[in-house]
């Protein structure tokens, strides 16, 4: 059966010889977070540092860094789980009756959580400054718990059905925060905590979290889970562990589970906010400070000998990809039932994950007819963008699965030559403008702010797609070092962007008017402008962050002969993407040398991290 706790899954691990201690004194400040990052980039082992500087609790990090590694954690529930959604069975109404459950594995019984009377959670306390203040990037406000499980419970419905358990990244130092006394509770927009928050909100009082830290590795992957609503994180929890989450709750308290290794229990005034970060994040780039909730701690329990768990994150891929690829796994099967006509769906992960949205859709609408023109197609686009976090993509690239049965959804390349062989930027690109993007992006006009853009591609190949530059090739002033990024997309260096103007930089203006319908350039269906052309050149990842991280579709895409016709925006020669960094952008994340040096010392001869590193 799955682990019941932290400790019991260092012992696996450790018996597996997949985990390494380091009993040398580390420091949380940097270099922690800095030895996480490249052993996770070596696809090295999990680590338990068991001497942080300053902290007597030991840390454990890098336990999902590899996917082989997060199906080990589960692999006495996996088959299971599969069932189940092989079954097709609604867990919402496995909850309400489950004696239903009397058709499908002994597993459905585990959705339902256990009420004990005590648990190890309870035996100890300590105060927050007591705990691991890990700092992952030189910039960041303070410390941070970066594997958070954050407990709330519908103030008008409580108790399980209503609740939410959310991966929401926790602020333990710096700013303004009273030391011992708050935290800051940094959540982005769609998430399940906003509606317990705004439930507070209309009734004028406070809401009581429980910020879980540990516990059952299962936890900690529900927690990031993108279920239905009405599916409670604490159900599946239990279904991925292969036993009934124990949960312990004291009087006028919410739950908490028994096992669990921390538990920073309190209260948000819905109507206080502080300045929360700056923090490294995984865009590759700071998120700044910003007023959000803050928690009013009443009590820090602990397990006896428990385990403080840690990632870092950063530009992808980190540790946090293998929590994606691994939730793929689990809810790949049950796309076509959620998003009908759908066949598949590719977050990106080098893009950041929400910027680059990829789908494999089918046209079924006029089966009568020649398909030549995405119908279909655009219907299962706004299904995409109006599911879950899905909703949050900035480019929605979809195209027919009619034209290629055989087209893989995460063969990038391949993807997007079959796209622009048949795309026509006259009627293909739809736009959402003023609409909501990913918290953590800088890219729109403001929090949460900005827009979207659906590339639609279905009907016969229209272009052949060059992969040379051509000869003579002219550029206006400013623009240099042409570069081949795949067939058909050409990366340029344009001029640095000092006066953000959304759709009407001069630049790129000049550079879309100096072409004719008929000049070579326009034989590239897309061109990408950008700071360094070289390094997007040098690795697929490289152009997939730069350009979807640092470009707002509505207003950073231009076009050359561009028009609008009854307000549908196109254009007849190629596609213009400004992917330079703005004014408004945030800094990028970079390692601190001396830190880095001191990572390299460790991997030396004699050293815990020669052969890994």
């Amino acid at each position: 059966m799955g682990y019941r706790n932290l400790r019991e899954t260092v012992a696996a691990l450790e018996e597996s010889q997949q985990l390494l201690r380091i009993e040398q004194e580390i420091d949380p400040n940097l270099l922690a977070g800095a030895i996480q990052r490249r052993v996770y980039q070596a696809r090295g082992p999990a680590l338990l540092f068991t001497n942080l500087k300053g902290c007597r609790f030991p840390a454990l990090a890098n336990l999902y860094g590899t996917l082989e590694r997060t199906r080990f954690l589960f692999r006495d529930t996996l088959a299971q789980v599969e069932t189940l959604v092989k079954l097709k069975l609604d867990p919402k109404a496995l909850l309400k009756q489950p004696l239903s459950a009397l058709k499908a594995p002994q597993a459905a019984w585990n959705l339902l959580p256990k009420k004990v009377a005590r648990g190890p959670i309870l035996e100890r306390r300590t105060r927050l400054s007591q705990l691991p203040q890990i700092v992952s990037w030189p910039d960041d406000g303070g410390a941070f718990v970066t594997l958070p499980q954050v407990y709330s419970e519908s103030s008008r419905k409580p108790g399980l059905r209503a609740s939410n358990l959310g991966m929401y990244r926790v602020q333990l130092s710096g700013n303004a925060y009273l030391p011992d006394q708050e935290v800051g509770l940094h959540y982005q927009i769609h998430r399940g905590i906003g509606v317990h928050h705004r439930e507070a909100l209309q009734q004028d009082k406070p809401f009581k979290v429980n910020i879980f830290v540990g516990g059952p590795p299962s936890l900690a992957v529900a927690a990031v889970m993108p279920l239905p609503e009405g599916m409670p994180e604490l159900a599946f929890a239990g279904l991925l562990a292969g036993h009934r989450i124990p949960m312990v709750q004291l009087p006028g308290q919410l739950p908490m589970p028994a096992e669990a290794d921390f538990v920073i229990s309190g209260t948000v005034d819905p109507t206080q906010q502080k300045p929360e970060g700056p923090f490294g994040d995984h865009l590759g780039y700071y998120s700044l400070a910003h007023d959000f909730p803050l928690v009013k701690v009443d009590a820090v329990y602990h397990r006896p000998e428990p385990i403080w768990p840690f990632t870092t994150v950063g530009r992808p891929p980190q540790e946090d990809t293998s929590f994606g690829a691994f939730i793929h796994e689990l809810t790949g099967a049950l796309i076509p039932d959620v998003l009908p006509g759908i066949k598949a769906v590719h977050a990106v992960d080098a893009a950041g994950v929400h910027p680059l949205l990829l789908a494999i859709g089918s046209e079924r609408y006029t089966p009568y007819q020649e398909l030549t023109e995405p119908q279909e197609l655009l219907t299962q686009a706004n299904a995409v963008l109006g599911q879950g976090q899905l909703s949050l993509a900035k480019y929605l690239l979809i195209v027919a699965e009619n034209d290629n049965p055989r087209l893989d959804i995460h063969d990038i390349p391949g993807f997007f030559r079959h796209l622009l062989e048949r795309i026509d930027w006259r009627r293909d690109l739809h736009f959402q403008t003023r609409t909501t993007i990913d918290t953590l992006d800088y890219s729109g006009h403001g929090l949460n702010r900005g827009s979207k853009v659906v590339l639609a591609a279905a009907g016969p190949q229209r272009r052949e797609l060059p992969d040379e530059l051509p000869e003579g090739l002219s550029l206006p002033r400013g623009f240099k070092k042409p570069r081949i990024a795949l067939p058909g997309i050409l990366l340029l260096d344009g001029p640095a962007c000092k006066e953000y103007r959304p759709g009407e930089d001069a630049d790129l203006l000049r550079f879309c008017n100096k072409y004719a319908p008929d000049a070579p350039i326009n034989a590239f269906p897309l061109i990408l402008v950008v700071d360094d052309s070289e390094f997007c050149a040098a690795a697929l990842n490289n152009w997939l962050w730069a350009v979807f991280t640092r470009s707002n579709p509505a207003a950073d895409i231009y076009g050359i002969e561009s028009t609008i016709s009854a307000k549908h925006w196109g254009c007849g020669g190629s596609l213009v993407i400004d992917a330079r960094i703005k004014p408004q952008h945030a800094p990028p994340l970079i390692d601190d040398p001396l830190v880095e040096k001191m990572v390299d010392d460790l991997g030396a001869k004699g050293g815990p991290l020669h052969g890994i590193i």
